[in-house]
């Protein structure tokens, strides 16, 4: 179980996955983010779809979004800023529609601005090995500009999510300390049950990160949901801070060929476990939907209610 006092909270699920459903073409190399400048009612609607379906925390479509992927478009550097802040802005009118809906609701939603690996923007699958070859300054500075700037739109948190390395961790966790109000989860990348990506164990990386007062949560996300039980498992037994996580569908991304490969599990059937083992901030990531997240927040409230 979750340690005493935490209360469970639903993320959403898949933006990318839920824009393609609709038809949007995500192949560029921004991926959702294009749509910033392209679509961004669409990324709106998405969010407040999931509001809708039960989630307590919208993340932005910032995840890939970069000075670098930007500029190869075209955009200045403050065209880029501009739309990295749209990100949240886009997330905050989604919360702004829902309440204005269901006014009685009494929900507490939270934005959260999507802060992506290095590798994201390589769009080579790295950030699913962390062989990046960058050192912990390098990547520190990679961080710092687009960080900055989101935090200047005003999230309530960031999601500093699929992380493969404790070295990449350490990195975001030396410009969150320039910003000391900022708050942020970490959530990692693992290759198996008991390592990130990168091979740390990932006890050591909540070991680091239960010290870092400016960090909330601990967790993974976008892993195989065969592996996360074995994970928070580990996790728990290093932190008390709230467990995040927020696995896809099962499937493996095939950088080369840019699809998903593989068999999708519905990763729902698992929520109640990965409660009992410790987490407790539940959503979903790539190739999962809002369906899947009104069914998280089904269990939760059952949790909750008993």
């Amino acid at each position: 179980m979750p340690h005493p006092g935490t209360r469970l909270m639903v993320l959403d699920g898949g933006l990318a996955t839920e824009l393609d459903a609709r038809g949007f073409d995500l192949s560029d190399a921004l991926w959702s983010a294009r749509l910033l400048a392209d679509a961004p009612d669409a990324i709106e609607a998405v969010h407040l779809d999931y509001f809708e379906a039960g989630a307590d925390i919208a993340i932005s479509a910032s995840y890939q979004a970069s000075e670098a992927g930007f500029a190869a478009r075209g955009y200045s550097r403050e065209d880029t800023d501009a739309l990295l802040q749209r990100s949240v802005v886009l997330a905050r009118a989604a919360r702004d529609r829902f309440h204005a809906r269901h006014p009685e609701s009494g929900r507490t939603l939270r934005v959260a601005a999507s802060i992506g690996p290095y590798g994201a923007t390589l769009h080579d699958g790295s950030e699913y090995r962390g062989d990046y070859g960058l050192d912990e300054d390098a990547l520190a500075a990679f961080h710092r500009p687009r960080l900055t700037t989101l935090l200047g739109a005003a999230p309530d948190l960031l999601a500093c999510e699929t992380i493969p390395s404790l070295l990449e961790a350490r990195a975001i966790v030396r410009v969150l300390h320039e910003h000391p109000s900022a708050r942020a989860w970490v959530t990692f990348t693992c290759r198996d049950g008991a390592h990130t990506s990168a091979d740390d164990a990932i006890a050591d990386c909540a070991r680091f990160l239960d010290a870092e007062a400016q960090v909330v949560a601990i967790g993974i996300n976008c892993v195989d949901p065969a592996l996360v039980t074995s994970l928070v498992r580990a996790i728990a037994r290093e932190s008390a801070k709230p467990i995040v996580v927020y696995p896809n569908s099962g499937e493996v991304w095939n950088a080369g060929a840019h699809c998903w490969e593989g068999t999708a599990t519905r990763f729902t059937t698992f929520v109640d476990e990965w409660i009992d083992t410790g987490a407790s901030w539940l959503g979903g990531c790539c190739r999962t939907t809002p369906a899947d997240i009104r069914r998280v927040r089904e269990l939760v409230d059952a949790r909750t209610i008993a």
